[in-house]
């Protein structure tokens, strides 16, 4: 923890006091950064004095409503200053905000809002019309405060702001209480609320935000991966407000020509994305010349980094991509490449402060070289899945994890990314990474992007079978698929490579850019 952390608790018999929005806001201030720019949005810039005035403004405006500490309240919002200022505000307050993705369907924010009971719902204007029909049907939910221009017969954030003082005392919270949620991404079925405790945030600040991405003071940061995913959170609020540096804040979603007006109009010094980002923006024929960037690290995460991707942008901007994996359990990334240290095709070697180790099915150590399951135990862990006990248990087990995962790592202590556990396939008894065979397929110059899932012979036994997306130019055809399948032949072992080359137009993913490789299975 940070000399900042420590000063901010006070002890008491049988309670650690701390919040979290208090000493990262605090610290900022007794710093003399108030005057310095914290984010920069659509629609202003603003100084830590501002979102500090904000984030209280936030605090008295949800206590004002009758919410009391503990109860949640959903937040919906697109990334503009009231993001952080709702989020902060709703932890100084000691009310638990519950950070939603905001491409969610009407059926999804109806679970949600169900799952976590929230009394208040902050959300966007322009998501109105997703969650409107549901407005009057759930019974916990008493307030709905719109952030925007219209009130659309609701209560609209910046008059309740407006209205609120610009002092607020923050709550003495316990470190280990429950601090926010995030929903994980439902990859593989239903969301599930991941609790979060207020000595998180500061724990992945100080192990991976400070060492290993090397944020200081005078950075300006750009995040693509949006605030309510756990990477986007740690990225655009936790680690700038870790050492006051500044952060841009882009609402539409992250296309190449979005991004690309940001990287030229606000030079950031790291940026932040997800590989189907990096893929895109390399297909680009507006890709920026790298006199126009003042880029100095790049980071990945959300899916692992193909190695001829990662080669490519830093051939080209000359800034290396750090691949990193995290998890909305563990917070933010806890396996990542260096500075100066980045082998591409790898997700690096464990971060300080989180222990890492591979298991077989039977729970014993698997040799180096040989995949297994990846365990991590570290201080950023969630608390618990909400009301879901057996799932719970089995995934926070004492100090590790189970992160769902399949790894190896090699003899240099680099680890590789094999696939989900639940994607990843047997052929003739040996594990086949879906990952592995997709890396090898973009390596063609007539691929964008691939995904590869197990599919059954005549025999009924297991193959690989890859969707494939085309890079423009490049039409489908029986002599393609040949060809594809012949260059992943010469990459890798014979059995490995796809024996059935489907051509689509897009592959299905979550919101954070990780492919649903289960939609995949059985088409």
């Amino acid at each position: 923890m940070s000399a900042q952390s420590t000063a901010a608790r006070q002890s008491r018999p049988g309670e650690h006091v701390y919040n979290a929005a208090q000493d990262l806001l605090g610290r900022n201030l007794a710093a003399g950064r108030g005057g310095k720019i914290a984010y920069i949005d659509d629609g202003g810039r603003y100084t830590y004095d501002d979102l500090a005035r904000r984030v209280d403004r936030c605090a008295n405006a949800l206590t004002g409503l009758g919410l009391q500490r503990e109860q949640r309240v959903l937040l919906a919002l697109l990334d503009t200053i009231d993001f952080p200022a709702a989020f902060l505000g709703a932890i100084k307050a000691g009310i638990i905000p519950v950070a939603a993705n905001t491409l969610l369907t009407t059926a999804d924010y109806e679970y949600m809002l169900h799952d976590s009971r929230a009394i208040a719902l902050l959300v966007s204007e322009a998501l109105l019309p997703t969650i409107a029909p549901l407005l009057g049907k759930l019974p916990d939910l008493k307030h709905v405060i719109v952030s925007g221009q219209d009130v659309h017969g609701n209560t609209l954030l910046s008059d309740l702001l407006a209205k609120s003082a610009d002092q607020f005392e923050a709550v003495p919270t316990c470190a280990d209480e429950a601090c926010f949620w995030l929903y994980s991404s439902g990859s593989t079925g239903a969301p599930k609320g991941t609790v979060h405790v207020h000595t998180s945030l500061d724990a992945t600040a100080e192990l991976y935000g400070k060492p290993i991405l090397g944020i200081v003071e005078s950075d300006v940061v750009f995040s693509a991966a949006k605030l309510f995913f756990a990477y986007g959170l740690g990225n655009g609020l936790t680690f700038p407000l870790a050492v006051g540096a500044t952060t841009i804040l882009m609402a539409e979603r992250p296309t190449p020509a979005a991004v690309f007006k940001r990287l030229r109009e606000h030079k950031p010094t790291i940026f932040y994305a997800v590989p189907t980002l990096y893929a895109a923006m390399l297909a680009s024929p507006d890709l920026p010349r790298p006199e126009e960037m003042n880029l100095r690290r790049c980071t990945s995460a959300g899916e692992a980094l193909p190695e001829g991707l990662g080669k490519r942008w830093s051939a080209h901007f000359g800034a290396d991509i750090l691949d990193g994996i995290g998890s909305t359990e563990m917070l933010h990334i806890f396996l990542s490449n260096r500075p100066d240290e980045v082998r591409y095709g790898t997700t690096g070697k464990p971060v300080a402060g989180y222990d890492i180790k591979l298991t077989d099915e039977a729970g014993n150590p698997t040799p180096a070289g040989e995949i297994g399951d990846l365990w991590i135990g570290g201080p950023s862990a969630a608390k618990e899945y909400w009301n879901q006990r057996d799932k719970t248990r089995a995934t926070f087990q004492g100090w590790w994890t189970r992160s769902g995962d399949k790894y190896s790592v090699d003899a240099d202590g680099y680890y590789v990314y094999a696939g989900r556990s639940d994607d990843m396939l047997k052929v003739g008894g040996i594990y086949v990474s879906p990952v592995e065979v997709e890396s090898a397929l973009i390596t063609h110059p007539a691929v964008l992007e691939a995904g590869v899932v197990g599919h059954d012979d005549e025999a009924k036994l297991a193959k690989p079978k890859a969707f494939v997306v085309l890079q423009s130019g490049f039409t489908p055809s029986p002599a393609l698929a040949e060809e594809l399948q012949a260059h992943v032949k010469a990459k890798l072992a014979l059995y490995k490579y796809p024996r059935w080359i489907e051509f689509i137009n897009e592959l299905p993913k979550t919101a954070t850019g990780k492919i649903q490789r289960f939609k995949l299975r059985g088409r």
